[in-house]
């Protein structure tokens, strides 16, 4: 087996799979074209049986039809596809064949392939790609002979009928057609050729005008495509689209031709659209609308069935199509085909009985609607969604509560664990204004759901207190609904602690509430903060200490996300970072977020982490600010002593925050304004601990020291008197001689 043979069975093994295969199709297409009609003929018949609207796959097959001279075949394979496939290529080619029939058949053939002109020009004369077709016609004519003068002036006039119609016609060839027609005028008559040129000069022009925005829509258009079922591909959606904007433009009848023209025109772009799109039923919806729309019902009916055949488990369509059966007055139209969405009813969807039962309500009556729930609540696959629909019907429509509440109830037998069907039990009984039943329908849900399915209905009963109840139950429930959600971690909060969403919530109707928006936000922040909170410390393992750097380098990362409460703020470490790795290895592969994260120091990693996952733009910044003020990040562990907290004044009444770098405010400030210490640089980057660093012998700089520190000149004997225990005898000296 060589290389072609093996990669033509490849591809009959991959269609075998996938009949939709277009790489594997096209490879069997090209196989067939060097095989004899007899061995290719089975090759073109699996191709057209997935793509029965390819018609380059039909040309090749009645093209080989003809190369073996059987004709007979050959109009057989056209009688198939012709009306379907409105492609020029295919059309000429039947053209040909037609022309090869009769052309030995004298005046009589010469009938036949007139009318088979016309039957071509009728259907795709409107094409874009059609200008060859009208050249052909006319040489054809021009072609016929004459006998007589009444011959020669009926021939004339039919010429001038073609040209008339091709000149006006936006075409590729649309320019050339017209230096023909008037060449052809001046043959004729000079005296008439003016004022023939004349009059359609204008319409020519409209139609020159029309060809250059129509071919800049035609060209985004792939006309080689294969029609499959969308995979959502960019292709299929650039080709939708360019549809779309196509048969919009058409619409428009930019060019002001008579409606009929424009209809022709319009039908042909659907007929070629889905050709491309068959299995869009967005498509067949438009096209079957635009025919409603335009009068054209029974056209509308044809495309819809079509559509069906195409696409036989279409729900949109066949609801689409029995509402237009059902406008018109085809009622027993539209009941079949709300009995063929029900099949045999065991396994039609709920939707489907539900659409059935609003369907016989409207053209048949309450009776027949009544008795179809009566037998379709019986089927296994009946949902609450029925009993729902049914219900509201009889209440809304039929103004029947009674009949109602009995469904509702009935179907509580079926659908008591369902939270949806007991939320519109309950608003059903709202609109009754009969709170008793809302409460006690309440209480039997929520004892018999399980607390991950009842969020919903106890939202909704803290609601109804609040519009029915009193204070006191409305406390009452919603105290009950945080000790239920407080389970299963739905409620940030603790069962005891009460938070200020419960008094927005109390607070608030409708789109008015008893604070601005912006604490709102605020507050819906510190209740997803609080969530994160919560969860982190169920899944967090806080270490018992941190003397050991081995043994707490592991848990680094997770502990950095909650406050370490093992050290003192006068013992904790400075947070000062370690060199930052680069984020993509040697490789070119980018590091996942782990290997970026365990690059930063634990606090900062503790932060990261921290930061809540936002998908879209960049986070909020009041966002990100509230979340740093309330994280307690834990320092890192350098073997570097920090200073305790700085006192502002003598009492210490004003304390300010510790500093988890270990570089006083106020000192921070000045080296950020630019003021040069060196010797103070040093003091708090090196790694060294304080006791062991150079001392300061400038008294200059021993005040700034101090003053960065806070002490004031007030304080500067006590300030003084201590400094011996930071620093060597001879610093303590200096200053006590200042």
């Amino acid at each position: 087996m060589n290389m072609a043979e093996a990669k033509v069975k490849k591809a009959r093994d991959v269609l075998m799979a996938d009949k939709y295969n277009v790489e594997a199709s096209e490879i069997l297409a090209n196989q067939a074209q060097r095989l004899p009609i007899t061995e290719a003929a089975p090759i073109y018949e699996q191709l057209l049986s997935a793509f029965p609207t390819a018609a380059k796959y039909w040309k090749q097959y009645v093209e080989a039809y003809m190369i073996a001279n059987n004709d007979v075949a050959a109009k057989q394979v056209f009688g198939r596809c012709l009306l379907e496939n409105r492609q020029i290529a295919l059309w000429r080619c039947y053209i040909r064949l037609i022309r090869k029939l009769n052309d030995m058949k004298g005046a009589e053939g010469q009938e036949e392939t007139k009318n088979a002109f016309e039957f071509m020009l009728n259907y795709v004369g409107s094409d874009i790609a059609s200008g060859p077709v009208w050249i052909e016609y006319i040489t054809f004519l021009k072609s016929l002979p004459a006998t007589d003068p009444h011959e020669e002036s009926q021939r004339m006039a039919s010429i001038r009928k073609v040209y008339q119609k091709a000149i006006v016609t936006p075409t590729h060839q649309v320019e050339q057609i017209w230096k023909d027609y008037e060449k052809f005028e001046n043959s004729v008559s000079r005296a008439l050729a003016k004022d023939q040129v004349s009059e359609y000069q204008p319409k020519h022009n409209s139609a020159k005008a029309v060809y250059r925005e129509r071919k800049k829509l035609v060209d985004g258009i792939d006309w080689n495509m294969l029609a499959v079922p969308p995979t959502g591909s960019d292709k299929e959606e650039q080709q939708h689209m360019a549809w779309k904007r196509f048969l919009a433009f058409e619409k428009a009848n930019l060019q002001r031709i008579d409606s009929e023209a424009s209809k022709s025109r319009i039908i042909l772009d659907y007929e070629q659209c889905l050709m491309y799109l068959c299995y869009y039923p967005d498509v067949w919806y438009d096209y079957a609308t635009w025919h409603a729309d335009n009068g054209s019902m029974n056209l509308a009916v044809k495309v819809y069935q079509k559509a069906l055949k195409v696409l036989p488990d279409s729900e949109l369509l066949k609801y689409a199509y029995a509402e237009m059966e059902e406008s018109r007055g085809e009622i027993q139209s539209a009941k079949k085909i709300y009995e063929s969405l029900l099949g045999d009813g065991v396994n039609a969807s709920a939707l489907a009985h539900i659409q059935f039962i609003r369907f016989l309500r409207r053209t048949e009556g309450i009776e027949a609607a009544r008795k179809y729930f009566v037998d379709a609540h019986q089927f296994p696959n009946c949902t609450y969604h029925v009993f729902v629909a049914y219900a509201m019907m009889a209440f809304c429509q039929d103004k029947d509560p009674k009949l109602a509440h009995n469904v509702f109830e009935a179907g509580m037998k079926r659908f008591m664990h369902e939270p949806e069907y007991i939320l519109e039990y309950t608003d059903f009984l709202c609109r009754l204004n009969d709170d008793k039943n809302v409460r006690s329908l309440f209480e039997r849900a929520l004892s018999s759901l399980p607390p991950e399915k009842s969020v919903e209905v106890w939202k909704r009963y803290t609601q109804f207190e609040q519009t029915y109840g009193n204070l006191a139950s409305i406390l009452k429930v919603e105290q009950r609904r945080k000790e239920a959600l407080s389970r299963i971690g739905e409620d940030g909060s603790s069962a005891s602690e009460s938070s200020l969403h419960d008094v927005v919530s109390r607070y608030s109707f409708m789109g008015l509430s008893p604070c601005s928006s912006k604490d709102l936000d605020y507050l819906a922040r510190q209740n997803s903060l609080v969530k994160n909170i919560n969860k982190k410390a169920e899944k967090s393992v806080l270490p018992n200490g941190v003397n050991d750097a081995k043994t707490s380098a592991a848990p680094a990362k997770d502990a950095a996300l909650l406050p370490n409460t093992t050290e003192s703020p006068a013992t904790s470490k400075s947070l000062l970072p370690a060199p930052a790795a680069p984020l993509v290895g040697g490789t070119g592969a980018t590091k996942s977020l782990n290997e970026i994260l365990g690059a930063f120091s634990p606090a900062l990693a503790g932060f990261v982490r921290n930061l809540p996952a936002v998908d879209g733009p960049a986070p909020d910044v009041d966002i990100v600010l509230s979340i740093l003020l309330q994280s307690n990040l834990p320092p890192v562990q350098t073997g570097k002593l920090a200073p305790g907290p700085i006192m502002n004044d003598a009492s210490g009444a004003n304390k300010s925050r510790p500093n988890p770098g270990g570089v006083p405010v106020k000192l921070t400030k000045q080296m950020h304004s630019g003021v040069k210490r060196k010797d103070m640089d040093r003091q708090q980057n090196d790694e060294t601990p304080v006791q062991s660093q150079p001392v300061p012998t400038d008294v200059f700089k021993i005040r700034q020291m101090k003053k960065a520190r806070g002490v004031t000149s007030s304080q500067t004997g006590s300030a003084s008197g201590s400094s011996g225990s930071s620093f060597s005898g001879e610093s303590s000296q200096a200053v006590s001689s200042n």
